[in-house]
């Protein structure tokens, strides 16, 4: 099932750091929200702003460390997304869930009421649910989801020290050669006008990627990737800057300005055909192994790979 449905409003909560004291409103406006032009921030302050104390918002109002100022923003309609997921393992501890391709995890510019937290509010009402990692909108798999405080800390922990051990799945153009190797590159976020795209320089974080062959055809193989560190995107930089991108992916594929006018305009034929004729990019979070966050036992959760990717690879030339 897909869903559209928002609310009217979206209050956007600014808490003002103490260094920012003094500062006017529209500046640190700006500084907060970095593509406003100054004329949609005139008209936001007019319209949205709310003081804590009541006072009328002018753009030269003067802003007070520590107070949180709200945006009233308008909700706009939000993109349809599958909000359908299934539980493929829980128990008082943990949930593990098959996120789909194209449910958001958390709050964006875009999506509010459509996320998979927002759902997981729906579903287990009143219930302390902490998401303890992230995959990409259009990544699909194995997610996992910790039930109260202590199992929280729990998994976070595991993530922090490492103890959880993810594999992915990835249809990716041309064969890797060697068949298994490691791709050990920094990687670092890149200033780029969609401030998403990471790239490997010499000065990134250490990123660490262990790969292999499971599947081998004319143009394409079928990889499974390992990741040791968990930078944003990693195996999506890795796997390109390798010359073997994830089919599908519309920034290290494709290109940034696509991606721009996907982010815009949607997905158009001339945009699908760029994309590779697939509509998500080829990642799927396969197995995720980590500790129980009461017992200390080894769980491990597969999640299969999904119909839409099978029925790609089943149209693929054959080695």
């Amino acid at each position: 099932m897909h869903e559209t449905a928002a609310p009217d409003v979206i209050p956007l909560r600014l808490r003002v750091p103490q260094e920012c004291e003094g500062w006017r409103l529209d500046l640190f406006l700006k500084y907060r929200i970095k593509r406003l032009s100054r004329t949609k921030i005139c008209a936001i302050i007019e319209t949205q702003v709310r003081f804590p104390d009541g006072r009328r918002a002018r753009p030269s109002s003067g802003v007070r460390g520590g107070e949180v100022i709200v945006l009233d923003r308008p909700a706009p309609v939000e993109p349809a997304v599958p909000r359908d997921f299934r539980v493929l393992a829980e128990d008082e501890s943990f949930l593990a869930l098959d996120k789909p391709a194209g449910l958001p995890i958390h709050t964006t510019a875009k999506f509010f009421r459509n996320t998979l937290c927002a759902l997981l509010r729906e579903r287990y009402p009143g219930q302390p649910l902490q998401v303890c990692h992230r995959l990409d909108r259009e990544t699909s798999g194995v997610l996992l989801v910790a039930r109260g405080r202590e199992a929280s800390s729990s998994l976070k922990r595991a993530f922090a020290r490492r103890a959880v051990s993810k594999r992915y799945l990835a249809l990716v153009h041309g064969v890797p050669a060697p068949a298994e190797g490691v791709i050990d590159r920094p990687l670092k976020l890149l200033d780029t006008p969609t401030h998403l795209m990471m790239g490997v320089v010499p000065d990134g974080l250490p990123s660490l990627t262990r790969y292999r062959v499971v599947g081998a055809f004319a143009r394409h193989a079928l990889v499974e990737a390992a990741p040791e560190t968990g930078r944003q995107h990693q195996i999506r930089v890795h796997l390109a800057a390798i010359g073997h991108p994830i089919v599908g992916d519309k920034l290290y594929r494709a290109s940034e300005r696509q991606f721009m006018d996907f982010c815009d305009g949607g997905l158009t034929p001339e945009l699908l055909e760029a994309f590779d004729g697939l509509p998500r990019h080829a990642l799927h979070a396969h197995r995720l192994t980590f500790p129980h966050p009461r017992t200390g036992a080894a769980v491990t959760v597969e999640s299969p790979w999904p119909d839409e990717l099978r029925d790609y690879v089943a149209a693929l030339e054959p080695a």
